[in-house]
C-alpha cells in the first residue's frame, strides 16, 4: 500500500473550477473500519450545493467530498469479521464526519459498508448508495408505504427519481410521477403508472382526475419550494408527504391541517440495513440503476455543471479507476 493517493479536493467554494487534484496521505485503518480501494463514485445535488457554499459550517476546506463509494475492501482492521480482503463493496461515507469518496481510496467505519450487488458494475453500484438509502427511509421507513397505496412522485427523471420510482412498484404501490413530456416514455418504462407534464398541466387538478377525487396516499417531493407548498392539495385523508429538500423559505402548510396530514424530513442517515435491502431488489430484478453520463475522476468539475444544468435522466457517474466518458446523447 502507497501511503498517498489521488484525490479531488474542493480548495474554495464556489463554481465548477474550485476543484484540484492532489496527492493526499491515505490515513490508517481502525480496528473497526476497511480502507476500499474506489472503483466508482457518483454526483450528487448535495456535492454541487456543498461546492456552491450552501454548507460552509459543516465542511472545513480543504476537503475531499463525494457521497457514493463502490469499491473493493484492500485492508480490514483487527476487529472486522463481516468482509474479506478482495470483497466487492458498496455504501454511502458518512455525511458532514469526514474525508468523501472522490478519491481512489477511502476508510469507513464497517457498519457502514454493503456487499456490492452482484449483477450490477461498480459505476451502476456507485450511483444507487446515497439515493438509494435516501428512497429507502423515505418510502419505507418514513412514508410507511402499503400495497395498492397511491404515490405521488415529483421529478421522476432524476436521479432520486427513478430509483423511487421502482422502489415505489417494488412494494405494490400505484405511480404517478411528474416528468417533462420529452422523459413520458422513460419514467414509464421504469414502471410509472402514470406521468404528468408539470410543465404544461397543473399536477394538483390532473391528480384529483386521476385518482377520482381521492387524492394520493403518499407524495414524495424531491423538488422543494412551491412544490412542498402545494403538495397538500393533492393528498387523501390521512396522507403523508416525505420530503428531501430543506426547507430554504418558510412554508405555508395549512392545507395539510384540514387533510390530518403528516410531513417527514428526511436527511437520510446510512447504514447497511438499508443497502442490504436495496440489493435484493437489484439482484431480483426489481431496481435497475440509471445513468445519464459518465466522466472519469479528473473532470468532477464538468461532471458538477452537468448535474447542476438539470435535465439529465437518472446519475452522473464517476469512473475513479479509468477514464470511461459517456455523455447524454440529445433528446
Amino acid at each position: 500500500m502507497t501511503s498517498t493517493m489521488k484525490a479531488i479536493v474542493l480548495e474554495k467554494f464556489g463554481s465548477f473550477d474550485a476543484f484540484a487534484l492532489r496527492d493526499v496521505p491515505v490515513g490508517s485503518v481502525g480496528p473497526r473500519q476497511v480502507r476500499v480501494r474506489i472503483h466508482a463514485t457518483a454526483i450528487n445535488p448535495l456535492d454541487y450545493q456543498i461546492r456552491r457554499g450552501d454548507y460552509t459550517d459543516y465542511v472545513p476546506l480543504p476537503a475531499i467530498i463525494g457521497h457514493d463509494i463502490s469499491g473493493v475492501v484492500e485492508e480490514k482492521g483487527s476487529d472486522v469479521s463481516e468482509f474479506e480482503i478482495g470483497d466487492e463493496v458498496y455504501y454511502t461515507p458518512k455525511i458532514f464526519g469526514g474525508p468523501g469518496s472522490y478519491a481512489e481510496q477511502h476508510i469507513a467505519d464497517v457498519e457502514l459498508v454493503a456487499r456490492k450487488p452482484r449483477n450490477i458494475s461498480h459505476l451502476e453500484a456507485a450511483s444507487l448508495t446515497l439515493v438509494g438509502g435516501t428512497v429507502w427511509e423515505a418510502l419505507v421507513s418514513r412514508a410507511q408505504l402499503s400495497v395498492e397505496e397511491t404515490i405521488l412522485i415529483h421529478g421522476g427523471a432524476g436521479g432520486v427519481g427513478t430509483v423511487a420510482i421502482q422502489v415505489a412498484k417494488a412494494m405494490g404501490a400505484r405511480v404517478i410521477t411528474t416528468a417533462r413530456q420529452s422523459n413520458h416514455d422513460f419514467v414509464r418504462s421504469l414502471g410509472a403508472d402514470e406521468v404528468i407534464d408539470h410543465t404544461a398541466n397543473d399536477y394538483v387538478s390532473t391528480v384529483a382526475e386521476l385518482t377520482d377525487g381521492q387524492g394520493v396516499n403518499v407524495v414524495f417531493d424531491t423538488i422543494g419550494g412551491d412544490t412542498l407548498t402545494r403538495s397538500p392539495l393533492t393528498l387523501a385523508d390521512s396522507g403523508r408527504v416525505v420530503s428531501i429538500v430543506d426547507l430554504a423559505q418558510p412554508q405555508n402548510l395549512i392545507e395539510a391541517w384540514g387533510k390530518n396530514a403528516a410531513y417527514h424530513f428526511v436527511f437520510t442517515r446510512q447504514n447497511r440495513g438499508k443497502l442490504d435491502a436495496l440489493t435484493t431488489l437489484v439482484e431480483r430484478g426489481l431496481v435497475k440503476p440509471v445513468i445519464g453520463a459518465v466522466l472519469p475522476l479528473a473532470r468532477i468539475g464538468e461532471a458538477h455543471e452537468l448535474l447542476e444544468a438539470g435535465g439529465l435522466r437518472g446519475k452522473v457517474a464517476i469512473d475513479v479507476v479509468g477514464q470511461t466518458v459517456e455523455l447524454p446523447k440529445p433528446r
